[in-house]
């Protein structure tokens, strides 16, 4: 039915567009027409006209997005604007000033006919600013090879009409083909290799992405939902068919753990895989859309790791159709993208989703049990690195600024804990026979798509909908700045952690660095956690500023390179450290060593009761 009505509008927008005069379009009753340029690239430039109509007040306002829902950043995405220039309908250039990064105001605007302005590729950008568009929020734009498009950089939105639909016009290159969700739309005036589609409101626009290149997709069916997986390769390393087997069967096992929930009846995949050279994406990971994904990885990483990789995170973008996609406040339902007020649960759209995302591979047999207890411990160890005593509320609320943005990382890891508690709380208080994915479903049926929450109001209901003690428990861990104490959860399912001792790097423990730089004046300091062995007999303590290695200036620009040095250090390798500490420059000597720290190794107790074993065996397989 909606599908019918979208038709039936788009053909209603056809016949408008093409029997009205354009000089009496007024814009609040035609859609805004878009048309991008993918063929006449300049400098990595896509030129774009927004045509929206006729207006009848004196000035108006044109915006390109400062923020979008699901990055929870402020990336104004207006400063990969050039040549922005107003035209009458006389064909002049009008005045135009820029009020903002985001913004531009048009006086006049009875007379405006329409605004053209070239946009940026953002993925060459991202070696050159301090705060890089996050690679799947970005755009790659290159000639007669690939166009990776996240339409909040190249169509804005006008005064009072972001709920207006959009015809967008891409012209592109013969032989390429377009990978999006958006609804194709055919006018009488359709030109080859000019592709014409539906956005209802502006919403649709920012969240339905779009690749552009020559055809490597495969299509796949999983139980009402079609599936199409689209890649970008640039060197041919894979292909949509070399992977399409593992997606397949990953989208299948998420369906199957969703049960009844259904909220799409097509998925996009769009993956874009970085060559490693000047100029492409290096922040790798996916962004969510109602109806897709879009995903950035290098291309030169394994199969294995590649298709481990795509499972972790599709399965995560995909898990969103729960959350924030269904179940959402207000902020989001009526997201400002120049003024955004964010919401306070971060834990759940980003936290739970998590959780779902790792909790599914075990329920379905896609790894096993000691494979996801290395998950949680790791993402116990990870969420450390972060300030354990901040209200995740208020961290959420206030996302956006200092010192709380931060933290935000912190929602895949402490986030995804809280999911984890929450569910083992329901588990434990309805006898195993509900969980967060029950509560989930729940929250869908009294919200929706187009039904969103009171932000302050969320926790109540899912009180009513549980028990007392999950109320607790949000009072105290996520509202309030209490830590968790994992392991009273893990007693109730009868696990306990084990102490390890496991070999390190000398700066670095796997990804994470016993270092860190401080932003003010670029010096290098011990980080307050539990150091090495070698770090701790060669005399390191927390918040020492680590001058000199061996000789060699500690700088920001020589990190890389001594670091990678020290891994090929010897146990009886001799390590000169100058350093500062507490304003005293001191000398620090010994061997290299063999860098161990002590590891807590989450696994299963050797004697649990038949409570835990029943309580353990409905959390991870029902």
């Amino acid at each position: 039915m909606i599908h019918m009505k979208k038709i039936a509008f788009a053909l209603l927008a056809v016949t408008i567009v093409a029997c009205t005069p354009k000089v009496n379009d007024l814009a609040t009753s035609k859609p805004i027409d878009a048309s991008i340029d993918l063929v006449n690239v300049t400098n990595d430039m896509v030129h774009v006209t927004i045509n929206p109509g006729r207006f009848t007040t004196e000035s108006i306002n044109f915006y390109i997005p400062k923020t979008v829902p699901g990055t929870y950043s402020n990336n104004n995405y207006g400063q990969f604007l050039e040549n922005v220039t107003a035209y009458d309908y006389d064909n002049n250039p009008m005045e135009i000033s820029s009020v903002d990064t985001n913004t531009w105001k048009i006086a006049n605007a009875t007379n405006f006919d329409r605004i053209e302005y070239d946009v940026n590729d953002s993925f060459d950008t991202e070696a050159e600013v301090e705060e890089a568009v996050f690679s799947p929020a970005g755009t790659n734009i290159e000639a007669n090879k690939n166009f990776f498009l996240n339409l909040h950089m190249f169509v804005g939105y006008f005064d009072n009409l972001k709920e207006h639909s959009y015809l967008l016009h891409f012209t592109h290159p013969t032989g390429f083909e377009a990978s999006t969700s958006l609804n194709k739309v055919m006018l009488n005036d359709g030109k080859a290799d000019t592709d014409t589609f539906m956005a209802n409101r502006y919403f649709e626009v920012t969240d339905n992405p779009i690749m552009y290149s020559k055809p490597d997709s495969e299509s796949f069916s999983v139980n009402d939902i079609e599936v199409t997986l689209s890649v970008y390769s640039p060197n041919k390393v894979y292909s949509a068919l070399s992977i399409k087997d593992e997606m397949e069967k990953m989208m299948k096992a998420q369906k199957t753990f969703l049960g009844d929930i259904n909220s799409t009846k097509k998925y996009h995949i769009l993956l874009f895989l970085g060559a490693m050279g000047e100029g492409d994406p290096t922040g790798f990971g996916a962004l969510e859309h109602h109806t897709s994904t879009t995903v950035v990885l290098p291309e030169t990483m394994p199969k294995d790791a590649l298709v481990e990789t795509m499972t972790d995170v599709v399965s995560h973008e995909f898990f969103h159709i729960v959350t924030p996609l269904t179940v959402h406040s207000e902020e989001i339902q009526y997201f400002d993208y120049n003024d955004p007020k964010m919401s306070e649960h971060l834990w759940m759209y980003e936290g739970v989703t998590e959780y779902f995302a790792n909790l599914f591979q075990i329920n379905q047999g896609l790894i096993d049990e000691q494979a996801f207890y290395d998950r949680i411990a790791t993402k116990i160890q990870n969420s450390k690195r972060y300030n354990d005593s901040l209200s995740f509320t208020k961290m959420s609320k206030n996302v956006l600024v200092e010192p709380y943005k931060d933290d935000y990382a912190n929602v895949y890891e402490k986030g995804a804990l809280i999911g984890m508690c929450i569910d083992l709380i329901i588990r434990e208080q309805s006898n195993g026979e509900k969980g967060i994915l029950w509560l989930m479903k729940e929250l869908s049926k009294e919200y929706g798509e187009d039904k969103p929450f009171k932000d302050n109001e969320l926790f109540d209901k899912i009180v009513s909908l549980t028990y007392p003690e999950v109320g607790s428990f949000l009072n105290t861990y996520v509202v309030g700045d209490t830590p968790i104490n994992y392991e009273d959860f893990f007693g109730k399912v009868g696990l306990s952690f084990e102490s390890e001792m496991v070999e390190t790097g000398f700066f670095l423990n796997g990804q994470i660095p016993f270092i860190d730089v401080k932003p003010s004046n670029n010096e290098i300091f011990v980080r307050n956690v539990d150091l090495n062995s070698s770090m701790k007999e060669i005399g390191l303590q927390a918040d020492d500023v680590i001058k000199s290695v061996n000789g060699k200036d500690f700088t920001v620009e020589a990190i890389r390179e001594i670091i990678m040095g020290s891994m090929s250090w010897q146990a009886d390798s001799e390590v000169i450290l100058v350093i500062n500490r507490d304003g005293k420059e001191l000398t620090l000597k010994g061997k290299a060593g063999t860098p161990r720290i002590e590891n807590k190794k989450l696994t299963k107790k050797s004697s649990t009761t038949p409570a835990q074993d029943t309580l353990r065996k409905a959390w991870l397989k029902s």
